[in-house]
Protein backbone atom coordinates (compact mmCIF):
# COMPACT_ATOMS: atom_id res chain seq x y z
CA UNK A 1 0.00 0.00 0.00
CA UNK A 2 1.23 3.48 -0.61
CA UNK A 3 0.90 6.88 0.95
CA UNK A 4 -2.24 8.78 0.10
CA UNK A 5 -2.12 12.59 -0.12
CA UNK A 6 -5.43 12.67 1.76
CA UNK A 7 -3.55 11.45 4.84
CA UNK A 8 -2.09 14.94 5.18
CA UNK A 9 -5.51 16.56 5.75
CA UNK A 10 -6.40 17.98 9.13
CA UNK A 11 -9.12 15.42 9.78
CA UNK A 12 -7.37 12.24 8.72
CA UNK A 13 -7.23 9.82 11.63
CA UNK A 14 -4.99 6.85 12.37
CA UNK A 15 -6.07 4.10 14.75
CA UNK A 16 -3.94 1.17 15.90
CA UNK A 17 -5.76 -2.10 16.55
CA UNK A 18 -4.55 -4.97 18.67
CA UNK A 19 -5.95 -8.23 20.00
CA UNK A 20 -4.45 -11.13 21.95
CA UNK A 21 -7.52 -12.76 23.47
CA UNK A 22 -10.06 -14.84 21.55
CA UNK A 23 -10.08 -15.22 17.75
CA UNK A 24 -7.81 -12.23 17.24
CA UNK A 25 -7.69 -12.38 13.43
CA UNK A 26 -11.47 -12.34 13.19
CA UNK A 27 -11.78 -9.67 15.89
CA UNK A 28 -9.35 -7.32 14.12
CA UNK A 29 -10.96 -7.94 10.72
CA UNK A 30 -14.43 -7.31 12.16
CA UNK A 31 -13.26 -4.19 14.00
CA UNK A 32 -11.75 -2.78 10.79
CA UNK A 33 -15.15 -3.24 9.15
CA UNK A 34 -16.85 -1.45 12.02
CA UNK A 35 -14.38 1.45 11.83
CA UNK A 36 -15.60 2.06 8.27
CA UNK A 37 -18.78 3.43 9.90
CA UNK A 38 -16.71 6.26 11.39
CA UNK A 39 -15.35 7.41 8.03
CA UNK A 40 -16.63 9.51 5.13
CA UNK A 41 -14.40 7.55 2.72
CA UNK A 42 -13.11 4.02 2.39
CA UNK A 43 -10.70 3.24 5.18
CA UNK A 44 -7.08 2.53 4.46
CA UNK A 45 -5.94 -0.61 6.23
CA UNK A 46 -2.62 -2.26 6.80
CA UNK A 47 -1.85 -5.93 6.68
CA UNK A 48 -2.41 -7.99 9.79
CA UNK A 49 0.74 -8.55 11.84
CA UNK A 50 1.47 -11.21 14.44
CA UNK A 51 3.56 -9.49 17.11
CA UNK A 52 5.30 -10.35 20.33
CA UNK A 53 3.75 -8.84 23.47
CA UNK A 54 5.45 -5.62 24.62
CA UNK A 55 5.45 -4.60 28.30
CA UNK A 56 2.76 -7.22 29.01
CA UNK A 57 2.38 -9.63 31.94
CA UNK A 58 4.48 -12.82 31.72
CA UNK A 59 3.19 -15.52 29.34
CA UNK A 60 0.88 -13.11 27.51
CA UNK A 61 -0.26 -14.43 24.12
CA UNK A 62 1.00 -12.93 20.87
CA UNK A 63 -0.96 -10.05 19.39
CA UNK A 64 -2.55 -9.50 16.05
CA UNK A 65 -2.03 -5.84 15.14
CA UNK A 66 -3.05 -3.52 12.31
CA UNK A 67 -3.51 0.18 11.63
CA UNK A 68 -6.43 1.91 9.94
CA UNK A 69 -6.53 5.36 8.40
CA UNK A 70 -9.87 7.05 8.01
CA UNK A 71 -11.37 10.43 7.23
CA UNK A 72 -13.32 11.64 10.23
CA UNK A 73 -16.89 12.71 9.70
CA UNK A 74 -17.77 16.40 9.82
CA UNK A 75 -17.97 17.63 13.40
CA UNK A 76 -16.00 14.70 14.82
CA UNK A 77 -13.45 15.63 17.46
CA UNK A 78 -10.68 13.53 18.95
CA UNK A 79 -12.69 13.30 22.16
CA UNK A 80 -15.93 12.22 20.46
CA UNK A 81 -14.05 9.62 18.41
CA UNK A 82 -12.31 8.30 21.51
CA UNK A 83 -15.71 7.69 23.12
CA UNK A 84 -16.79 5.70 20.05
CA UNK A 85 -13.56 3.68 20.10
CA UNK A 86 -14.05 2.80 23.79
CA UNK A 87 -17.65 1.73 23.09
CA UNK A 88 -16.45 -0.47 20.22
CA UNK A 89 -13.85 -2.10 22.48
CA UNK A 90 -16.61 -2.94 24.97
CA UNK A 91 -18.80 -4.40 22.22
CA UNK A 92 -15.94 -6.79 21.43
CA UNK A 93 -15.70 -7.86 25.08
CA UNK A 94 -13.10 -5.52 26.54
CA UNK A 95 -13.37 -5.23 30.32
CA UNK A 96 -11.91 -2.59 32.65
CA UNK A 97 -8.19 -3.12 33.20
CA UNK A 98 -7.09 -5.01 36.28
CA UNK A 99 -3.43 -5.26 35.23
CA UNK A 100 -1.61 -2.90 32.83
CA UNK A 101 -1.31 -4.37 29.31
CA UNK A 102 -3.21 -7.53 30.21
CA UNK A 103 -4.59 -9.73 27.39
CA UNK A 104 -7.64 -8.22 25.72
CA UNK A 105 -9.97 -9.04 22.84
CA UNK A 106 -9.66 -5.57 21.30
CA UNK A 107 -7.49 -2.55 21.94
CA UNK A 108 -8.03 0.58 19.86
CA UNK A 109 -5.49 3.39 20.20
CA UNK A 110 -6.05 6.77 18.61
CA UNK A 111 -2.60 7.45 17.16
CA UNK A 112 -3.24 10.77 15.42
CA UNK A 113 -6.20 12.96 14.52
CA UNK A 114 -4.89 15.24 11.79
CA UNK A 115 -2.50 17.71 13.37
CA UNK A 116 -4.42 17.89 16.64
CA UNK A 117 -2.45 17.93 19.87
CA UNK A 118 -4.09 17.01 23.17
CA UNK A 119 -2.83 16.41 26.68
CA UNK A 120 -5.57 15.54 29.14
CA UNK A 121 -6.13 12.67 31.57
CA UNK A 122 -8.40 11.04 28.95
CA UNK A 123 -6.44 11.66 25.76
CA UNK A 124 -2.90 12.42 24.64
CA UNK A 125 -2.38 13.18 20.94
CA UNK A 126 -0.45 12.18 19.11
CA UNK A 127 -0.23 8.86 20.96
CA UNK A 128 2.75 9.36 23.29
CA UNK A 129 4.50 6.06 22.46
CA UNK A 130 3.48 5.45 18.84
CA UNK A 131 6.87 6.55 17.55
CA UNK A 132 8.57 3.99 19.82
CA UNK A 133 6.46 0.95 18.93
CA UNK A 134 7.26 -1.22 15.96
CA UNK A 135 3.80 -2.82 16.20
CA UNK A 136 2.38 0.63 15.40
CA UNK A 137 5.02 1.98 13.01
CA UNK A 138 5.31 -1.11 10.79
CA UNK A 139 1.61 -1.29 9.82
CA UNK A 140 1.32 2.53 9.77
CA UNK A 141 4.24 2.63 7.32
CA UNK A 142 2.23 0.46 4.92
CA UNK A 143 -0.54 3.05 4.57
CA UNK A 144 1.22 6.35 5.36
CA UNK A 145 5.03 6.07 5.08
CA UNK A 146 5.49 9.80 4.54
CA UNK A 147 3.27 10.86 7.43
CA UNK A 148 4.98 13.05 10.01
CA UNK A 149 3.14 12.70 13.30
CA UNK A 150 2.52 15.91 15.25
CA UNK A 151 5.49 16.70 17.53
CA UNK A 152 7.81 14.61 15.32
CA UNK A 153 10.26 15.79 12.68
CA UNK A 154 10.73 12.47 10.88
CA UNK A 155 8.33 10.50 8.72
CA UNK A 156 6.87 7.21 9.86
CA UNK A 157 9.21 5.34 7.50
CA UNK A 158 12.24 7.17 8.93
CA UNK A 159 11.13 6.48 12.51
CA UNK A 160 10.68 2.80 11.69
CA UNK A 161 14.07 2.55 10.00
CA UNK A 162 15.81 4.10 13.01
CA UNK A 163 13.86 2.20 15.68
CA UNK A 164 15.91 -0.21 17.78
CA UNK A 165 13.70 -2.82 19.39
CA UNK A 166 13.55 -6.54 20.04
CA UNK A 167 9.88 -6.71 18.97
CA UNK A 168 9.22 -9.71 16.74
CA UNK A 169 6.70 -9.19 13.96
CA UNK A 170 5.41 -11.35 11.13
CA UNK A 171 3.00 -10.25 8.40
CA UNK A 172 0.10 -12.71 8.14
Amino acid sequence: MNSNPKTQGSEFVFIALGSNLGDSRRIISDAVGRLQNFSDESVQKSSLWKTSPVFCPPNSPEFINAVVGLKARAGETPESLLIKLRELEKEFGRRPKKIPNEPRPLDLDLIAFGNEIRKSPELILPHPRAHLRKFVLQPLCEIAPDLVLPNQTKSVSQLLKELRTDEVMERI
